[in-house]
């Protein structure tokens, strides 16, 4: 059964969910499990794939986007693409989609931005409805 972890930052800045995804990958492929970011669009996708390179000058995040070869530990996709493994799904669209809900962990990052703030609501009561256990790990501390 899947689980949910939300992870609640202080920042208010949409791009602080972007930064703050770079440590969580890194964090989640260091113990070993492959992780598909899904993304609104081709665009968001490859934004973050730069990023992902940039993010630490000494680290290396291995990662690809979707359908490139050879697949790598952190995938990034967007629309109804997926990855070959059902591990880790980190949304960051509005809305998470059924399927993702097959996923064993799947990760939300949550800014105070309004959209932002709503979008992960909805999706909280969601995985309530189904009855997929979701944590509050809060950042903001």
């Amino acid at each position: 059964m899947a689980e949910a972890d939300f992870y609640v930052l202080p920042a208010s800045d949409p791009e602080a969910r972007n930064l703050f995804l770079c440590r969580l990958c890194d964090k989640v492929i260091g113990l070993g499990h492959p992780i598909f970011i899904h993304c609104a669009s081709e665009e968001d996708a490859e934004r973050l794939d730069q990023l992902l390179w940039e993010f630490k000058p000494e680290a290396f995040l291995p990662h690809s986007l979707i359908g490139q070869t050879p697949d790598a530990p952190i995938t990034i996709g967007w629309g109804d693409q997926r990855p070959n493994h059902k591990k880790v799904f980190l949304n960051m669209v509005a809305d998470i989609s059924e399927d993702a809900l097959e996923f064993e962990r799947i990760l939300e990052i949550v800014v105070q931005h309004p959209p932002v703030l709503e979008a992960t609501r909805r999706n909280y009561r969601l995985y309530q409805e189904k009855g997929i256990p979701a944590r509050m790990n809060d950042m903001r501390r």
